[in-house]
């Protein structure tokens, strides 16, 4: 096969199956109706959209944070000769439900009396150099991938993003640099995903591949617009770039999934555990009470012993700190659904039942040293604000899980196969984290979550 070939080899096999006919010859079969729609939804080209919808909803949130935080970063009230001259952000007494920590970090974030023509400057220098960097930009993609491009365009885009508020208050001149220069690494990404359809979006497809990809743009405005006032006037402006900088965080994305899939499995059981011993296994309400009470116990018990033996391999130099957060989560994902699957099987004996579920609940308790603690790792700078982030995932998990689960029993009349398919799902989800977040995580501070020292010109 020419390589020509094998590129056009993605567009040639759109919606096409491979069938042998009794004569030995190979045809092409393609599929139709609700299969067509499934083949093609669930294709690799719809998966490598939503990537890119994902690199314009980060590339545009970066693009836009500064037209937000540009109403809070320029005091409106006081005149001065400086154009980069600074003072504390006064206080809003409307915030006093808030924590002491909150008011500091506001009470931190500068204010610049910045003229109108200089705030014109600082919102137009994204565009300075970008003109220049679409055709040179395309031909590059052409050479050496796109792939590389945009992750190269994106990676800068977000450092630079990273070090916006030190650059401001560094020197109008080093923030207008800094706009340009990612400026161009934006371009980058938004024009070098177009060589991928090229080869990847049939023509048939072009359009809706195209736009589904492109949307994230549009999203990426609206969410920086409606967080971005609430975060500036709560926390201080710095925390947009560091906040939208955070979200292009791997090792953070891997917290956030793990949160995600392992409260999937926690709030199944949690939710069903009185609910599946009185069905089940025919307990009277208050034997279905303490039985369902044992599993949570034990959990109590394993989750302060697995944090003791985290700490003691850690002091002792038997595990480095990513190996330990990973091995701990493993154990407790694999353990937990390896002990869940079995229990539709097992119906027959209270015995095996509630063992079961009492080594199930034990050792996914040792998720708490693993990913569920991992935050406190890459960004301890960001501690409380982050926990209060992964917290909602975690609810939205809680908020489906259950509901999930209702409908599988409601399913089947004798709930048999309807138990079965609530385990096998959580396990499922739960392993699907695991695996994100082993590829993924890591134990060392991030460069957005690091103290910088702050340099005046």
């Amino acid at each position: 096969m020419s390589r020509m070939q094998g590129e056009m080899l993605p567009l040639m096999m759109t919606h096409t199956q491979l069938r042998t006919n009794p004569a030995g010859k190979i045809s092409a079969v393609k599929p139709s109706g609700p299969g067509l729609f499934l083949v093609g939804f669930c294709s690799v080209r719809y998966g490598l959209a939503l990537i890119l919808h994902l690199c314009n909803f980060s590339i545009y949130t970066q693009q836009m944070n500064l037209s937000i935080a540009i109403t809070a970063m320029v005091n409106h009230t006081e005149a001065s000769s400086q154009p980069n001259s600074s003072t504390e952000q006064p206080s809003m007494d409307s915030l006093g439900s808030w924590n002491e920590t909150l008011k500091e970090a506001k009470a931190l974030a500068p204010v610049y009396d910045w003229s109108p023509e200089i705030q014109g400057v600082l919102l137009s220098s994204l565009n300075y150099g970008s003109f220049l960097a679409p055709i040179p930009t395309g031909y590059v993609a052409g050479i050496f991938g796109a792939k590389y491009v945009v992750g190269v365009g994106l990676f800068v885009s977000s450092v630079l993003t990273l070090f916006l508020p030190l650059a401001a208050d560094a020197g109008l001149a080093l923030l207008i640099v800094f706009r340009v220069i990612q400026g161009i690494a934006q371009v980058m990404v938004l024009t070098g995903q177009y060589s991928i359809w090229v080869r990847w979006a049939p023509p048939l497809e072009r359009s809706q591949l195209t736009t589904l990809a492109g949307s994230g743009s549009l999203l990426g405005t609206f969410v920086v617009l409606l967080v971005g006032g609430l975060l500036c006037q709560t926390i201080g402006w710095p925390y947009i770039f560091y906040i939208f900088a955070m979200i292009k965080s791997l090792p953070l994305w891997a917290i956030v999934v793990s949160y995600f899939c392992e409260y999937w499995l926690f709030n199944t059981i949690m939710a069903y555990t009185p609910t599946y011993i009185s069905s089940v296994l025919q307990a009277s309400p208050k034997d279905s009470g303490i039985l369902s009470a044992l599993p949570f116990l034990v959990g109590c018990i394993s989750i302060v012993l697995g944090g003791l033996l985290a700490d003691f391999l850690l002091s002792r130099k038997v595990l480095r700190l990513i190996i330990i957060r990973k091995v701990f989560s493993a154990t407790g994902v694999f353990f937990s659904s390896m002990f869940l699957v079995p229990l539709p099987w097992v119906r027959s004996s209270q015995g095996a039942t509630m063992a079961f579920l009492v080594l199930s609940a034990a050792s996914s308790s040792f998720c708490e040293s693993g990913a569920l603690v991992n935050f406190l790792d890459i960004a301890p700078r960001y501690a409380g604000f982050l926990k209060g982030l992964l917290q909602v995932f975690a609810h939205i998990s809680g908020a489906i899980s259950p509901t999930v689960a209702g409908v599988f029993i409601s399913q089947d009349s004798n709930a048999e196969f309807g138990w079965r398919n609530v385990f096998l799902v959580a396990a499922a989800i739960d392993i699907v984290g695991l695996i994100f977040y082993l590829i993924f995580a890591r134990a060392e501070v991030q460069d957005w979550a690091k103290e910088e020292a702050l340099t005046h010109f």
